[in-house]
């Protein structure tokens, strides 16, 4: 396994590079700067196994142990599938607390390119002016970055990962000469399994396996993945797809519930509960279209439509309860939810219901 590491242009040998990221973790005010020398110690350590947090793709987040021999196959696939050179500038504007800001750092590790790091924020461009040979943002990044064509299309190949692409991101990205893709994976999968190119010659709606990759479905037509390369039993997942071949599926949506906003997985039935002591009424949260974050998570509450008043006082207390991104972003009153026979409440219908109504 490499254990140099060349960031920003300069080459660190295993003392210098601990060295390094000793000084940034103990001087450095940026919290994304001290996350990713962690990291680079712990992939350094003497175990064979990295922690990581899942997203929740395949059900409850959770911390898991990820194998590094696995996560260095990956960076081999992903290089293999890019076409890496020693010495590619590879950018780093992903958080190293989730699998894909880890990745970045194996794969420069793994191909000995040049890491440039910049913050995990929404405009990871706007202090960059270099050639990159390969970068992975989520949409919203994307988003933003495309303000600036000039910049964008100074990336080689950009992989959108952590969140869909809508129909505005795929139009927009037509127009710029880096060549985009999207990749499927979680941290389970150590990254991407299956990658969809989005622009260009080749332009695809369905995703094709990374090495060894074969894929089938469960009943519930949810992915099932193997992957001697990267996983080390069959992974059953909760999305929905249309098999095209053992090698090839087609993505359509999710088996459960789960909000996407901005790159970020928020689970309702989890926020729900630490409302229970808020609100009286009948209520869920729910994920609405929205163009800057793909997905925003609202509330709505069964009853009369509430008096000012009690909706700020709801929102307050939303504020003093959870972190900024898990808090919904509008609070809507419906009189009547839609239920089954058995009284259990019908989210699609009644947002279907709600979104029509508008």
């Amino acid at each position: 396994m490499n254990r140099s590491l060349t960031i920003d242009g300069k080459t660190y040998n295993e003392a210098a590079l601990i060295l390094y990221c000793e000084n940034l973790i103990s001087y450095s005010k940026e919290e994304w700067e001290r996350d990713y020398c962690f990291f680079i110690m712990e992939w350094l350590n003497d175990s064979d196994e990295v922690s990581a947090k899942t997203s929740g793709s395949t059900g409850i987040p959770k911390q898991i142990k990820l194998s590094k021999q696995k996560m260095i196959n990956s960076a081999r696939l992903t290089g293999d599938y890019f076409g890496f050179k020693k010495g590619d500038t590879a950018l780093y504007c992903l958080s190293s607390n989730y699998i894909a800001g880890k990745m970045m750092i194996v794969r420069a590790f793994v191909w000995q390119l040049n890491l440039l790091p910049v913050s995990p924020d929404g405009y990871p461009l706007k202090n960059v002016d270099q050639r990159i040979e390969f970068a992975a943002m989520i949409p919203l990044q994307v988003k933003n970055s495309l303000s600036e064509n000039s910049k964008i299309n100074k990336i080689k190949n950009l992989l959108v990962g952590g969140g869909a692409v809508d129909l505005i991101l795929l139009k927009k990205v037509q127009s710029v000469r880096t060549n985009c893709f999207i990749g499927y994976g979680m941290t389970e999968t150590v990254s991407h399994v299956a990658i969809r190119c989005l622009n260009g010659a080749n332009k695809s709606d369905s995703y094709s396996a990374m090495g060894d990759a074969k894929f089938t479905i469960d009943e519930r037509g949810c992915l099932c993945i193997a992957s001697s390369a990267v996983l080390h039993k069959e992974l059953v997942t909760n999305d929905v797809v249309e098999l095209i071949n053992d090698k090839e599926f087609k993505w359509l949506g999710r088996f459960d519930n789960v909000i996407n906003s901005g790159g970020i997985k928020l689970f309702p039935e989890q926020l729900e509960e630490k409302l229970r002591g808020i609100i009286h009424q009948a209520y869920f949260l729910a994920g609405v279209p929205d163009d800057h974050l793909g997905e925003k998570m609202i509330l709505l509450i069964e009853g009369e439509n509430g008096k000012e008043e009690k909706r700020l006082e709801i929102s307050k207390q939303i504020k003093s309860l959870f972190a900024k991104y898990e808090q919904a972003r509008e609070i809507f009153y419906i009189f009547e939810f839609k239920r089954t026979a058995t009284g259990k409440i019908q989210r699609e219908a009644t947002l279907e219901e709600f979104i029509f109504s508008r």
